[in-house]
């Protein structure tokens, strides 16, 4: 399998392995719609953690396979591929992208699809389609400015440079540069500390920030009024404030 998913302590971690680079062909993005649906479901995976391996998270797209495709073809599978990305994105639980070496065009939305992005010293990230005489088409022209404002997302879909680390912190587009032999352990950290947390609150919040993010703030705040009314019938709700008012904040185990 070109992705494979691996379950412990309550994170999923999706395993990009299509070696040497990652390449995400048609296969590898069918394999990630269809895995991202399945983390969804499952109730034993709290977290999500995406990984491409130690040396690199994902190159782009495969060149080669595009190549062949005619504008009918890419009118046919172009649905498909921002439908694979729109399945990581919705994920109803905290998703943190493990970026190692390159994170380029497809690889770059990949990550942009995670709530958080985890960088080693090492990456590189771009959206280098101009360079192809395209643009992004997995989300990069959409999920990318909403990140880091339109001015610097034009920046780098119109240059199709890439930037290193150190650049990609001080713009926003990842959120946490560690050295590369740490990616993973600290991805994994983070995702097992929220997967502890109140699952259906977790989702509540993502999904009202998600949302207003893409609507008007009126859209947004019934979305939150809604959410936050209906998490006063979940258990969780009831651990919490027993647990603030007796034992103080911050200490609840929540189910």
């Amino acid at each position: 399998m070109t992705v494979n998913l691996e379950v412990a302590e309550g994170v999923g971690t999706l395993r990009l392995d299509r070696p040497p680079m990652n390449a995400l062909d048609v296969a590898t993005q069918d394999r990630l719609k269809e895995l991202a649906e399945e983390v969804t479901r499952r109730d034993d995976v709290r977290a999500v953690v995406i990984y491409g391996g130690e040396r690199v998270f994902a190159a782009g797209a495969d060149i080669k396979e595009m190549q062949n495709m005619d504008h009918t073809a890419m009118i046919l599978r172009s649905r498909g591929l921002q439908d694979a990305f729109t399945a990581v994105a919705r994920i109803p639980k905290p998703v943190v992208a493990a970026v190692t070496g390159y994170a380029l065009g497809g690889g770059c939305e990949l990550a942009l699809c995670a709530d958080f992005r985890i960088a080693a010293d090492n990456a590189k990230l771009g959206q280098p389609e101009i360079l192809l005489g395209l643009i992004p088409g997995a989300g990069g022209t959409q999920r990318l400015p909403r990140l880091i404002g339109p001015s610097k997302a034009k920046d780098l879909v119109f240059t199709g440079r890439q930037v290193r680390a150190d650049e990609a912190l001080a713009i926003g587009l990842v959120d946490r540069v560690v050295p590369a032999a740490e990616v993973y352990e600290q991805a994994h950290a983070w995702a097992a500390k929220l997967a502890q947390g109140p699952a259906i609150a977790l989702r509540a919040a993502k999904e009202s920030i998600d949302t207003g993010l893409e609507a008007d703030i009126d859209t947004g705040l019934a979305v939150e009024r809604n959410w936050f009314a209906g998490l006063f019938a979940t258990e969780d709700r009831e651990i919490g404030m027993r647990s603030f008012v007796e034992e103080g904040p911050g200490k609840a185990k929540f189910r």
